[in-house]
């Protein structure tokens, strides 16, 4: 009865670890190489130790302030564009994602080992991943039908 309740209390934290993973997927490519400049600089590798070298909870609580704010904001940028205001609300949701990609993973990616340690975070973590490699053998899938049908033609 309690393995049973889990279960249909997890799928909607499931269906969304999902549809975020696959959104990652995505937007990957595009934002990778940003990253990946911005970590390298020294500015962002000493901020980057000093998230590190804190508490778990103040790491958790680090991660948790902008991610509060970027979710929520995507939302809004939605609300905006289903208003009418187009250029406005896509603005808000590129900032929103920007904020997510730049901010939020760094934080994660500074703190990683620390926030593991709390189970249910490792928990989602898990099932993150396992989205992320389900999306990437379907994209691999997908490319390679891809190429077969160029190749026919």
């Amino acid at each position: 009865m309690k393995r049973t309740f889990w279960l249909i209390f997890s799928m909607p934290i499931r269906a969304i670890i999902v549809i975020v993973s696959f959104i990652d997927v995505i937007f990957r490519p595009l934002y990778r190489p940003v990253v990946k400049a911005i970590s390298s600089m020294t500015v962002f590798r000493r901020i980057e130790a000093q998230i590190a070298s804190q508490a778990r909870l103040v790491i958790l609580l680090l991660l948790a302030v902008p991610f509060a704010i970027a979710e929520p904001m995507k939302v809004a940028g939605l609300v905006v564009m289903a208003h009418g205001h187009v250029a406005s609300g896509l603005t808000m949701v590129i900032l929103a994602h920007l904020a997510t990609f730049l901010i939020v993973e760094r934080i994660y990616h500074a703190g990683r080992d620390k926030l593991l340690t709390y189970a249910w975070l490792a928990w989602g973590m898990r099932y993150v991943g396992m989205a992320k490699a389900f999306y990437d053998r379907i994209r691999v899938a997908v490319l390679n039908w891809v190429r077969l049908r160029v190749l026919l033609s």
